[in-house]
């Protein structure tokens, strides 16, 4: 059975597997029903990720490139939605770090004047590749220490951005479990910090 876009329409039935196969096979038609399916998920992540519409957009285009790429790697031992998420999450992370570049300001105070754009550390003040250590290795040894159902919710929810009803589909229980989880998670979190 081909797909093309007006039997999309019609057809919004058919099975994601099916769907999933044929895009693979490359029909654009069927992965363009993947696209209208998943298109404003993987954008609500991206913006909550850059907080900026037009680059959210731009991700989001990016990624769904990516997944037209590599949908021949997605083997099935996931949920489709997984598989996008992290290859979203990905492209977001690769985006940023491209970004990240060193600033140096106008002052020259804390850099070095031999070694143009290296910082040059005063006595006294602190040192910036220590900024947060202390508070990442308190996080960690919290999660640690966190029950596995516990730590799944805050991952879920906190670092991956799923909404309730997502985690409620992916833990097999209701919206209203995965919320209750969640607080217990965070107040355990904040007990343990």
């Amino acid at each position: 059975m081909r797909l093309n876009v007006k039997e999309e329409d019609k057809n919004s039935d058919i099975p994601e597997e099916e769907i999933i196969r044929q895009a693979q096979e490359g029909n654009a038609g069927a992965f363009e029903q993947l696209y209208r399916r998943y298109g404003k998920r993987v954008y609500r992540l991206c913006l909550r990720i850059v907080k900026n519409d037009a680059e959210a957009e731009d991700l989001t285009q990016e990624a769904f490139l990516k997944v037209f790429r590599k949908i021949h790697t997605f083997q099935g031992k996931s949920a489709f939605s997984t598989w996008l998420h992290r290859v979203s999450v990905n492209t977001v992370l690769m985006s940023l770090r491209k970004k990240k570049r060193v600033e140096i300001p106008l002052e020259n105070d804390d850099y070095d004047e031999e070694e143009p754009g290296m910082p040059h550390q005063k006595p006294g003040r602190p040192d910036p590749s220590l900024v947060g250590l202390f508070d990442r290795e308190n996080l960690k040894r919290a999660l640690r220490r966190m029950p596995h159902g516990y730590k799944r919710m805050l991952v879920l929810h906190d670092v991956l951005g799923y909404e309730h009803n997502e985690i409620a589909l992916l833990m097999k229980c209701s919206a209203g479990n995965s919320k209750s989880q969640l607080h217990k998670a965070r107040v355990r979190m904040r007990a343990l910090l």
